[in-house]
């Protein structure tokens, strides 16, 4: 009997061993630490040799720098959007221009060297700019001869560490074990890295058993909390690398009231006595003389000397229109703008101007500047600004109130290069809209300065009110209208007996009629009780002050109600 059980206890022992040995393996495979190695260039998503991957602060982003001839290059697009977008490539010219407060700068695609408006000029030893096929990719390190931002390469496999911030707290921790740094968190993950007891990692997100970090070479992946000690928060320490020069304003110690005074010739010059005779609190005109002429960047100009001397005696600054809408139509701003040699042209025109008239400022009336060439518009305002800068005049400039469809215009670098920013605060409703409706609705001048000074600094927006109205017609489902100063709006409703009342909704007197023709006649008016509304939401928001549309167009008591404001 001891002989049949024998054997039947040894296969069982020797199943159960079998069954231990498996359950070994089973544990070992669940909870052992995996020893493969990741593939660097799937993780880094390297797809060709030239890639070099670009970790921006603490992750990696969706870009390649490229490595040429030692020197790290970055595509001008990226430039912009993560390092400085005022860099600006006049693809016209072939040129890279950076503009300071008082130069400009400018470097030749795949050229060495560089030149200043300033006299200076300096050979870098490398390609500062070079094109792949349409691409224009620039140097990091004369990017960062004018940009606060610093970058580490690390090698196996080729990457960059860019790092353009240090306004936030971080947290970084010591690791107190050799450890390997893991794709994901788990013991079973691929290992990116093998940490050093002692080295720093900054610590980007804590989880129960795992924490995701970056290591001092610039891989981003997970180790074990427990193999983290000494953590500690703190905003990181930084030597500023290039420390940007003050873009000086001029700025009044009084708030601005500019009239813009229409000059149709060298006629309309004789009608500045007029035209000012009933304003009070007038402090600035702005008449409306250069134009652009052609595509050079030759201007027009209406200038008078006499009328500068008159505008001085009087007591006012004299801030001389510059417009791309008065000239030929053939003239295409788009030509103008993306050339260096006609923006230079124009700047060039308007100083004589400016020297030979006397001009305190210039105000600046570009308008439909399409988006294709806004890049463009907005460096001609730098590069004017320099020349401005230099003269000591007023710069300001005119835009639309802010919408989605105008954010090219970029009212935050106006508001950083230029000493004013004035709102346009009219056309709301307008020759060719689809609906009739107000010239200037108190929603709408209110919306858009609280737009504008959330990207402009308020001491330097001023807001212009409309000196006139739109008198409505629909008819047949067509709407047309007719622009009228303020005493032809107020004759044509009296002689129509129109019954206007106050729309607290507008801020303005409303009044309709169905007029012999059968045509809906609708009027929203401007007069001194709209005009009294606009400015106190103008006060409210504190901004710099007040410009009119057009000087002229209107009635005599508004100018008590613009002169309270400015007083004010």
């Amino acid at each position: 009997m001891k002989k049949k059980v024998l054997p039947v206890i040894i296969v069982i022992a020797f199943i159960i061993l079998i069954g231990i040995i498996y359950a070994g393996q089973l544990f070992y495979e669940k909870f052992s630490y995996s020893k493969d190695r990741a593939d660097l260039s799937a993780y880094f998503g390297i797809e060709n040799s030239e890639d070099v991957p670009v970790i921006y602060g603490n992750e990696q982003i969706e870009i390649y720098a490229k490595n040429t001839d030692g020197k790290y290059y970055l595509d001008f697009d990226s430039v912009q959007t993560y390092l400085n977008d005022r860099f600006y490539y006049g693809q016209n010219d072939g040129i890279l221009v950076y503009t300071t407060p008082t130069a400009i700068i400018t470097a030749a695609v795949d050229a060495s060297s560089w030149t200043s408006t300033d006299g200076t000029s300096n050979d870098e030893g490398y390609k500062i700019a070079y094109l792949d096929g349409e691409t224009l990719y620039v140097a990091l390190d004369y990017v960062q001869k004018y940009t606060d931002f610093e970058y580490q390469s690390y090698s196996e496999p080729d990457r960059i560490q860019v790092t353009a911030s240090w306004d936030e707290e971080q947290t970084t921790a010591t690791i107190n074990k050799e450890t390997a740094l893991r794709i994901r968190g788990g013991v079973k993950s691929e290992i990116l890295e093998d940490l050093e007891k002692g080295e720093t990692v900054v610590v980007l997100e804590k989880m129960e058993n795992w924490s995701k970090v970056k290591s001092g070479d610039a891989f981003i992946g997970y180790v074990e909390n427990k193999r983290l000690s000494d953590e500690t928060t703190a905003v990181p320490a930084h030597e500023a690398v290039y420390v940007e020069p003050e873009y000086t304003s001029i700025s009044k110690d009084y708030k601005i009231n500019v009239g813009f005074h229409a000059i149709g010739g060298t006629a309309g010059n004789d009608t500045l006595q007029s035209v000012v005779a009933n304003t009070k609190s007038l402090n600035t005109i702005a008449p409306t003389w250069i134009s652009i002429s052609d595509n050079s960047g030759n201007i027009r100009s209406y200038a008078s000397a006499d009328y500068v001397t008159q505008a001085h005696a009087l007591g006012l600054e004299v801030w001389a229109a510059v417009d791309n809408f008065n000239g030929p139509e053939d003239v295409s701003t788009e030509e103008v703008l993306t050339h260096a040699s006609s923006r230079a042209n124009l700047i060039s025109q308007i100083m004589q101007q400016v020297d030979t008239y006397g001009f305190d400022g210039i105000n600046l009336d570009f308008e439909l500047i399409g988006e294709s060439y806004a890049q463009s518009y907005i460096e001609f305002i730098r590069e004017l600004s320099v020349s401005c800068r230099a003269k000591g005049i007023v710069f300001s400039i005119d835009n639309y109130v802010p919408m989605n469809f105008n954010n090219h215009y970029d009212l935050e670098e106006q508001g950083i290069v230029a000493d004013y920013v004035l709102i346009m605060g009219y056309d709301e409703h307008y020759a060719g809209s689809e609906e009739a409706g107000s010239v200037a609705s108190i929603d709408y001048v209110e919306n858009g300065i609280v737009d504008a000074i959330a990207m402009v600094d308020a001491s330097k927006v001023l807001n212009a009110i409309p000196f006139y109205t739109r008198i409505w017609k629909t008819s047949g489902g067509e709407v047309s209208s007719q622009a009228v100063d303020m005493t032809v709006a107020n004759e044509y409703i009296q002689s129509h007996s129109i019954n206007m009342t106050w729309d607290e909704e507008t801020c303005q007197y409303y009044g309709e009629f169905t007029d012999e023709d059968g045509a809906l006649v609708q009027i929203w008016l401007e007069d001194a009780k709209s005009i009294e509304a606009k400015l106190g939401v103008m006060s409210s928001n504190n901004i710099a002050g007040v410009g009119e549309w057009e000087l002229g167009f209107e009635t005599s008591d508004v100018w008590d109600v613009i002169e309270a404001y400015v007083n004010g």
